[in-house]
């Protein structure tokens, strides 16, 4: 029965319950418009910064994502690292440093947002660009173009990260801490190269990022043409004058380069403080209101995971967290210190245009003053060279060259960029056991007539024989000369000559070295062109060539070759000039040592190994052993390699990396001035020293007595040298 007192308390349920679903979707909504990315109805300023969850273990996660708090950001950035969560098709992987759930939801329990970077193509310096080496071998496949295959792997996998993710209810939508998403990356150089299939690809890859309905925005970085309603991003050092595509599109800045990446074989960038903190100011001024860091925590490529070729173990980047996940003083306080004064002015910021006024020659202010009252203002001074005294409404101002100051209530400046309040540290690494006890194993070079060996006529391209399942390939043919060839009698060694596409090679003939030669990140192809010694009759010629990480970047990369492709040729015969290449040729992927898991316990107890006054130094092609226990205290920890050459290292069967500190830094090393526009070539230390002498050994790895370290050493060390080290 209808009761007519009923009628005002339904009127208010239903005013109640639309209120409560407009209460809802404003409280889990995200958009934007030409100011700001607007959550839950309010504009923001949004501080970020990039930490790669398989760059550090989750141990380190909890206390990485905790500093970049105290540091004053807003939001955590990460790429998805495809080849690591799908390593064979369809076989999946989300345990360990790969687990992105638990990385995300580490990051919302500390209360911060979360901008997921699925790509799937990342470049990050990664091994392959983030994508898995099978993908190279889909047939019909073309990467990053509007190729059929390709983008149908490129769609399973994405939309594999958004079901997870929505499963999870991490998008802000729906409670989670993700506030936005990228697909591709960086494609807006590559598609002006590759022409109209690039325009359609970015075109598709947007609209089916879209169609996945996360509820959140999609952004594409260094791409001018991202079609609406995906937001087009910056990229670089600096980023000022960079406009979005439509003035409805906020101005946001996804890679502000903290430093740079360390190449083995070339010197280590870093960038000051004063520089980046002058950047992100710069940037503000002009209507920015999104700044990332890459990187805010760089990390380490454990295992294999290094891109380039020769991009170096530690991706430290000179960030403001470092490698060890200690901070970097003064660079972290400096930048904390920014923050709270961008924090203080957000209410202008959002809310105002800038008026830009001049103050001087190199001189100006730039104020927002919103309608409501709020003022900030912004005062700069882009002379490299002079620091000047400003006048800006009745007051002076001093402001250092190359600086700004940021004044949030267009009175009191409460920072500037090159006034460093923060105390400086310098991070020392301690010896803490340099007595390890060694024990050797030389690696045996296989033979043609291996059960496991494989045969073709002719040189194949090393990554087509691997599938990347080890950085090592032997190549191995026979070489027969007749007992009356002249170089016998003369003594005129044959020259052997061999042409490789990278990235490394080590030649044997009949068992002994006769040489290596290895290529660098600008030019990983290489040629053998020594005398070598042969013998009448039959001659075992073994090439063990290694890859060093796959290309991360470039117009179609996925090309790319490695290894020996020849020609192989030998001159000085009697015939003149003998070209090999053609011939019968057996392969082999891996090392010995490899295949019997000398890395792991059980593996390392299958063979003899040989200690004292037999341990093998010097020695090439070498593996080696020793157990220690855990140092006390809870300091971050590394292995300084510098005696030894290049190799791999590992602690009780995981991988720290590739060790090269065999490859010496060249370039040029010089005084570093803040002012004035910053490069990658500019601030760089270690010249003539190694590109890496630590390596980091995560605490989380370790067992309290026992621990298991190997090394495989390719050119020839001395263990005796390898200390352990806490950093300080």
């Amino acid at each position: 029965m209808w009761d007519k007192n009923m009628l005002p308390r339904v009127h208010i349920f239903m005013l109640w319950l639309l209120f409560s679903s407009w209460v809802f979707s404003v409280s889990a909504s995200v958009s934007y418009d030409s100011k700001a990315i607007i959550i839950n109805g309010r504009r923001r300023i949004l501080l970020s910064g990039s930490i790669h969850y398989p760059r550090s273990t989750p141990e380190m996660w909890p206390d990485l994502i905790a500093k970049a708090k105290a540091g004053g950001l807003d939001v955590i950035q990460t790429y998805v690292f495809w080849n690591g969560h799908e390593p064979s098709p369809g076989k999946y992987y989300f345990e360990d440093r790969y687990d992105l759930v638990r990385f995300i939801k580490l990051v919302q329990q500390a209360g911060l947002y979360v901008h997921l970077r699925i790509g799937p193509y990342i470049c990050a310096e990664w091994n392959f660009g983030g994508f898995p080496v099978w993908l190279k071998y889909v047939p019909g496949i073309a990467f990053r173009t509007d190729n059929g295959p390709f983008k149908a792997a490129m769609q399973k996998f994405t939309e594999k990260i958004v079901s997870m993710m929505k499963a999870e209810k991490l998008f802000e939508t729906q409670g989670g801490p993700i506030i936005m998403s990228q697909i591709e990356n960086e494609f807006g150089p590559v598609e002006w190269e590759i022409g109209a299939p690039g325009k359609a690809y970015t075109k598709w890859a947007a609209q089916m990022a879209v169609g996945l309905n996360t509820g959140v925005p999609w952004i594409m970085c260094k791409q001018d043409d991202a079609p609406d309603p995906v937001i087009n991003t910056c990229n670089g050092f600096y980023c000022e004058n960079f406009t979005p595509n439509a003035k409805y599109k906020p101005k946001m800045w996804t890679e502000n380069w903290t430093g740079w990446y360390t190449e083995f074989g070339g010197a280590v960038p870093t960038r000051p403080a004063e520089d980046i903190a002058f950047s992100v100011a710069r940037f503000i001024q002009n209507r920015g209101s999104f700044v990332n860091y890459y990187m805010y925590h760089g990390g380490t490529n454990f295992g294999r995971t290094a891109g380039g070729p020769f991009i170096a173990t530690s991706y430290d980047y000179d960030a403001p967290i470092d490698e060890y996940g200690l901070p970097r003083e003064p660079k972290w306080g400096h930048l904390r210190d920014l923050h709270k004064a961008i924090k203080l002015s957000e209410p202008a910021l959002v809310s105002a245009e800038p008026a830009v006024t001049s103050l001087g020659s190199n001189q100006e202010a730039h104020v927002f003053q919103s309608r409501s009252g709020a003022c900030a203002a912004f005062l700069a001074n882009y002379d490299t060279k002079y620091s000047v005294k400003v006048n800006f409404r009745n007051m002076q101002y001093d402001l250092p060259r190359w600086s700004i100051s940021i004044l949030p209530d267009c009175k009191t400046a409460v920072f500037n960029t090159a006034r460093i309040g923060v105390q400086s540290s310098q991070k020392k690494m301690i010896p803490v056991n340099r007595a390890f006890s060694w024990q050797s194993y030389n690696e045996e070079s296989p033979s043609a007539d291996d059960q496991d060996a494989t045969v073709n006529v002719g040189l194949w391209e090393q990554i087509y024989v691997t599938r990347d399942a080890s950085d090592y390939l032997w190549y191995m043919t026979d070489v027969t000369i007749d007992p009356n060839e002249g170089f016998l009698k003369n003594g005129q060694d044959p020259l052997l000559t061999i042409w490789s596409a990278g990235h490394a090679l080590h030649v044997f003939i009949n068992g002994q070295l006769a040489g290596t030669v290895y290529g660098g990140l600008e030019n990983p192809k290489l040629t053998f062109n020594n005398n070598v010694k042969l013998r009448a009759g039959v001659n075992k010629i073994s090439l063990l060539s290694v890859a060093v990480g796959l290309p991360n970047v470039g117009t179609h990369f996925e090309t790319w070759n490695a290894g020996v492709l020849g020609p192989v040729t030998l001159k000085g015969l009697n015939e003149g000039t003998r070209d090999i290449s053609k011939q019968k040729w057996s392969y082999k992927i891996g090392l010995k040592g490899e295949a019997l898991n000398l890395h792991t316990v059980t593996g390392s107890s299958s063979v003899e190994w040989v200690e004292g006054s037999l341990l093998a130094k010097k020695q090439p092609m070498t593996w080696y052993k020793t157990t220690f226990n855990a140092p006390d205290g809870n300091e971050p920890l590394a292995l300084d390699m510098s005696s030894m050459g290049k190799g791999q290292v590992w602690i009780n069967g995981q991988s720290i990396g590739r060790h090269l500190p065999g490859y010496i830094a060249r370039g040029s090393c010089g005084a570093c001035d803040y002012a004035g526009t910053y490069t990658d070539q500019k601030c760089r230390i270690n010249c003539g020293e190694s590109s890496q002498r630590w390596y980091h050994v995560p605490r989380s790895w370790l067992n309290p007595s026992g621990n298991l370290l190997v090394v495989f050493e390719e050119w020839g060390g001395d263990p005796s040298g390898i200390t352990l080290v806490k950093r300080t």
